[in-house]
């Protein structure tokens, strides 16, 4: 590039100075120009939905969706939105809590059987209960709660919460805080801010870092957790991934294992609503798990996350996707181990809130926005 000024330009300030305003646009220009363009389009599979909180695949094709208010209607592969499934029990949807995750059993193809999480109402309180029950046609059956999260707690606040089958077949279960209780996190007595991991008919494994200990819940897998909305298996090491929520800035991903203390209150990047005072030590400190990211100064409230692990899109393959409730977009978090290496913003031209996401048998990505009239959406590379 080259620029051609007037004879003594040079020894001009007010010359000068525009020559490097001149500069400066164009540098800009290129650059704008020389962006790649958007990673992946949003396509439409179906609309809707009310406030979508998670999705599941079946074996047969079709696809589950959960609402908060207390369905589950399932999606055909042409995006037919079906009538919700019957046998669903009575759910308190209210606040943040409602009808959450779901999860499909790894042999669903011969048991049938499916897994969700939601607000059970009762004395003192509601909980956050783990459900199970065969499908049949459109309707569930044999439905019996296989966990409750103890204390029942009166709060609309910190429901959480995920599910994760890993690879031994138990099941994990991600719990918040319930917001107004957060000193309890560190408590071994209670569920609350927890990971707790069971069989699928919600027995204790034996192996659990807390069976045996006096005082203590022996479902317990962590503590020091404060909402998680994000949990995932990574399909190489079978480690078990999650995202949790921060108050004022503070997100996590954290890699979760046996008998961990992830800090919460006590150890964390996040500040006091309003005043922005500190909460606890930011780390690191011995006893206590670092994040292996963490979102300052703002919140981007992470919920759902997913694996790569197709090639329908050119050079993700073993990224992490995380969706984002304020930040409104999909971050794809590149990664070396459990180092995370680079993060790209997608779908943030949607202005939406992305509640869920999980790569489909298909190997497409699929995202659930969130809200009374939300979309469950395929990206295109």
């Amino acid at each position: 590039m080259t620029i051609i000024l007037p004879r003594g330009a040079r020894s001009r300030p007010a010359a000068r100075l525009a020559l490097l305003f001149l500069v400066l646009m164009l540098l800009a220009g290129a650059l704008l120009a020389s962006r790649p363009a958007a990673a992946a389009q949003a396509v439409v599979v179906a609309r809707g939905l009310d406030q979508p909180w998670a999705l599941a695949f079946l074996p047969d094709g079709r696809m589950l969706v959960t609402e908060r208010p207390g369905r589950i209607r399932p999606v055909a592969e042409d995006g037919t939105v079906g009538a919700p499934l019957r046998g669903v029990p009575p759910v308190d949807a209210t606040g943040q809590c409602g009808l959450l995750d779901l999860a499909v059993d790894p042999a669903h193809a011969t048991n049938r059987l499916l897994y969700w999480t939601y607000a059970e109402a009762g004395e003192g309180g509601n909980t956050v209960a783990v459900a199970r029950g065969r499908l049949e046609a459109d309707a569930l059956v044999d439905v019996q709660v296989i966990f409750r999260q103890q204390p029942r707690v009166a709060s609309r606040l910190h429901c959480g919460s995920r599910l994760a089958f890993a690879r031994d077949g138990r099941l994990h279960v991600g719990l918040g805080d319930r917001f107004g209780r957060r000193a309890d996190a560190q408590e071994p007595g209670n569920h609350l801010g927890k990971t707790v991991r069971i069989e699928p008919d919600g027995r204790v494994p034996a192996d659990n870092p807390y069976v045996g200990r006096a005082g203590a819940r022996p479902e317990l897998w962590s503590l020091g957790h404060r909402n998680i909305q994000g949990m995932a298996v990574h399909p190489v090491t079978g480690d078990l991934w999650h995202s949790e929520h921060g108050p004022q800035g503070g997100d996590e991903i954290n890699v979760i294992e046996r008998g961990r203390n992830y800090g919460w209150p006590l150890v964390t990047f996040g500040r006091e609503y309003v005043l922005g005072t500190r909460i606890g030590e930011e780390g690191p400190r011995p006893g206590y798990e670092q994040p292996l990211k963490v979102w300052l100064p703002t919140s981007i409230a992470p919920s759902g996350m997913a694996f790569v692990t197709g090639n329908r899109y050119p050079g993700w393959q073993g990224s992490l996707l995380v969706g984002a409730l304020r930040g409104q977009a999909l971050h794809r978090l590149t990664l070396e181990g459990r180092r995370v290496t680079g993060e790209e913003r997608l779908l943030a031209d949607l202005g939406a809130r992305i509640r869920d996401v999980r790569q489909g048998p298909d190997g497409w990505i699929y995202v659930l926005t969130d809200g009374p009239g939300g979309q469950l959406l395929r990206l295109a590379p």
